[in-house]
């Protein structure tokens, strides 16, 4: 029986040290995954850049103006548009819009037009020399009688300009306020009195230093000339109905040289800045 014992004892020694003598395996862990490869810099997409800014417009424009614009362009309008845009020069000439009208159908080299009436504007639209859709109705004015400040000779209302020696007017013939003025006299039935007395003036501004230097009794004249002279006094606007409205339009000349600051300089003078301008001289913005 002993016998039997340690010969189990001996077989389970044998089991026990050939199980702990097998070789273990260890087990790998798998990795999550791959690393990613560093990109080349060249690869990596690049920041768009910054568009480039336009150019600023440049170059010279050549404005023909009725004489009644004068002081407002001189004096601020301009002024102001040069500001905005130092590289355009507006070179200027002023006379009688019918001069003007006459010098564009001659082949002048102006660029941008603006009449005292729409008749002068019209006139060259037809003909073909305005760029399309580039006319603007852009201002108003009145037709006033003006007398010499401390005059004596009871004109007190504008049928009483038959009361005056003479009378400075403008040609009808070529300048719009002449020809507001003699359309207005018609629809009062005192053009045919009045032609005898009158004197005719080549534009605007000489009908009004006639009147103010007392060389004429009385003279018709827009209300923004006659608020640009102390030594005159305004009797009376034309009475209503005998008159057009009074419309001064402007336009870019079909063959202008710079179309695109012509197109700049009309366009600044619908702003509401230019109105304001426009205000102080006796215009009102056409609406």
């Amino acid at each position: 029986m002993k016998k039997l014992l340690s010969i189990v004892l001996i077989l389970s020694l044998i089991f026990s040290l050939a199980a702990c003598s097998k070789p273990v395996e260890k087990e790998i862990p798998e990795e999550s995954g791959a690393a990613e490869p560093e990109k080349n810099p060249e690869e990596q997409a690049e920041e768009p850049e910054a568009p480039e800014e336009p150019a600023a417009p440049e170059g010279t424009i050549m404005l023909a103006a009725a004489a009644s614009l004068k002081n407002c362009m001189d004096e601020e309008l301009l002024p102001m548009f040069t500001e905005q845009y130092s590289k355009i020069t507006v070179n200027t000439t002023y006379d009688s819009s019918g001069k003007l009208q006459s010098q564009i159908e001659e082949g002048a080299g102006i660029d941008v037009f603006m009449s005292a009436a729409m008749k002068q504007m019209n006139a060259l639209d037809e003909k073909g020399m305005i760029a399309e859709d580039s006319i603007v109705e852009l201002l108003e004015n009145k037709i006033v009688l003006i007398v010499p400040e401390g005059s004596d000779k009871g004109i007190e209302k504008f049928e009483d300009v038959v009361k005056a020696e003479v009378i400075a007017v403008g040609d009808p013939e070529s300048v719009p306020a002449g020809q507001y003025a003699k359309e207005a006299l018609e629809n009062l039935g005192l053009w045919e009195q009045v032609l005898p007395l009158s004197s005719l003036g080549t534009n605007v501004t000489e009908v009004l230093n006639w009147v103010a230097e007392g060389s004429a009794d009385a003279g018709i004249v827009y209300a923004t000339d006659a608020a640009s002279k102390d030594n005159v006094a305004v009797v009376a606007e034309a009475p209503e109905g005998s008159v057009s409205k009074v419309i001064y339009p402007a336009g870019i000349v079909k063959n202008t040289a710079n179309e695109e600051a012509a197109k700049l300089f009309i366009e600044f003078l619908q702003t509401g800045e230019a109105a304001e301008v426009f205000g102080k001289y006796g215009f009102t913005v056409n609406k």
